[in-house]
């Protein structure tokens, strides 16, 4: 759903800068996908520029944006009524693309992966989206990558979250 999510946040910044889609590179999803996944615009860019700069909106970035981003699909269910598997079902697609063929060059996908050590303060043993690079099959997390207050909070709700469903799941 990662890849989904990624899909329903380039289409939010395209209709709210004029932009194409293609031109927008690096928002990551970070996370899982629930309500408090984190859809994060730091990194990204919009035609080599930075998305934040472009944008000039940070109460819109940091609000509604991740909002409606993260509410979408329930968005779709609400006005359709009925399932968005198919949107579900494109984006699988999308990502198994990506797998297979690799991601674009100079862009990141954001992809549920399940880690063996500690990564940007998520912990081990748990599914959690991050930037990655794929590349003959091989994916590799975008490593490096500076992470602000903002980010760093709305990364550990995620995390704590998926903690607490592991938690609840396994019974430990």
């Amino acid at each position: 759903m990662t890849r989904l999510d990624q899909t329903r946040a380039l289409s939010q910044i395209s209709s709210r800068t004029g932009a194409k889609v293609e031109d927008i590179e690096n928002i990551i999803i970070w996370g899982n996908h629930s309500a408090s996944q984190y859809p994060d615009t730091h990194h990204a860019t919009i035609g080599g520029k930075k998305l934040r700069e472009v944008v000039n909106d940070d109460a819109y970035l940091n609000g509604p944006f991740i909002s409606k981003v993260a509410k979408r699909g329930a968005e779709i269910i609400s006005v359709m009524k009925k399932s968005s598997a198919a949107s579900a079902a494109a984006a699988a697609c999308e990502h198994m693309h990506d797998w297979w063929h690799g991601n674009q060059q100079g862009g990141w996908v954001s992809m549920g992966v399940i880690i063996e050590k500690e990564t940007y303060g998520v912990p081990a043993g748990i599914c959690y989206s991050f930037p990655c690079n794929v590349v003959n099959g091989e994916w590799r997390i975008v490593e490096g990558l500076d992470i602000n207050q903002f980010s760093r909070a709305k990364m550990d709700k995620n995390t704590k979250e998926l903690l607490e469903e592991r938690k609840m799941a396994l019974g430990f």
